[in-house]
């Protein structure tokens, strides 16, 4: 996903000198074709994000598209205050990217377990939480911030996630983008969390279960169209996500869903417990550990849909 990003970019700053990208430290060979070719529109911030979150409000005030990029959790987390009051509060056009969302750098630890980010940051008025699901939806995303008119946050993963879109699909914020058609069960699935779902589908399907996927980019604002059709037409709807199931996506979700009529879909959230994760492994072995990877999903899905236990 990142190297999509920076190739992205790289391409929108050649058409609008506006764009700015600032770094928290990393990238800085990465972005080699963006300082190539943007000369003066590099800036590197050094390890001081909130200060980094602060120069991007004042290039916003100055008129200018300012894009921050570093990792998720030292995107949000460390700068939360700098991002409420002087991106948020003011409703700049300041686009901030977290690399790594979830547990990308499981292996690192708890310093870079990105598990809280879209609970904290889809509270905050005026921005626009998405999360793409390929590089495909990667590009899509950047394009769709970068000529949005208020804050956006972009959730990437880090390298190697697999292709979900055989061909780049129309990317519209808060339109979700239908992966797979079923009838019985539909999986929310958000951001590099999309495939996982893919493969819990195949395997639900071997167990006589037809499992619709969405893919969910934009946490906020929901699509609310998608999920009053996904309650009318399925027994069952699930979130899936790499995030805390509290305050997420699927929270978000029940919100909706609890001042609604009542729907024939139950629902259930699938994400990280609410604990931290004491062992370090890579991501596979983390999604195992929560109970995130493609059999557990259809494992467990299957026997809420089947109301009894089943192996899948």
């Amino acid at each position: 996903m990142r190297n999509a990003f920076a190739s992205e970019i790289t391409a929108l700053a050649r058409q609008d000198e506006r764009i700015v990208l600032l770094s928290g430290d990393i990238g800085n060979r990465l972005f080699n074709d963006f300082k190539q070719h943007c000369d003066g529109r590099f800036l590197n911030c050094g390890v001081a994000e909130a200060n980094m979150i602060g120069t991007a409000a004042g290039l916003a005030l100055s008129g200018l598209r300012p894009v921050t990029y570093t990792i998720t959790t030292f995107s949000t987390l460390r700068c939360l205050e700098q991002i409420r009051l002087d991106v948020c509060y003011h409703n700049l056009p300041v686009v901030v990217v977290g690399v790594g969302g979830g547990l990308s750098y499981s292996s690192l630890n708890a310093t870079h377990h990105a598990l809280e980010d879209l609970a904290i940051l889809r509270v905050l008025p005026n921005m626009t939480v998405l999360c793409p699901a390929d590089q495909a939806e990667v590009r899509g995303a950047l394009r769709a911030a970068c000529s949005h008119n208020g804050p956006v946050y972009i959730r990437l993963g880090k390298k190697g996630e697999p292709t979900v879109h055989a061909q780049a699909p129309a990317f519209q914020i808060g339109r979700w983008i239908p992966v797979r058609e079923g009838t019985d069960v539909c999986l929310l699935a958000v951001g590099n969390m999309v495939n996982v779902a893919q493969e819990a589908a195949e395997r639900l399907a071997t167990a006589g279960v037809s499992t619709s996927v969405l893919s969910c980019h934009t946490v906020k604002p929901l699509d609310e169209r998608a999920l009053a059709e996904a309650f009318a037409t399925h027994e069952l709807v699930a979130s899936v996500e790499e995030h805390s199931v509290l305050g997420g996506f699927g929270g978000s979700v029940a919100e909706w869903l609890c001042e609604r009529p009542a729907a024939k879909a139950r629902f259930h959230r699938f994400g990280t417990a609410d604990r931290f994760m004491y062992v370090a492994g890579e991501q596979e072995y983390a999604r195992e550990f929560f109970g995130l990877s493609p059999e557990a999903i259809a494992e467990q899905t299957a026997a809420l849909y089947r109301r009894q236990p089943l192996r899948v």
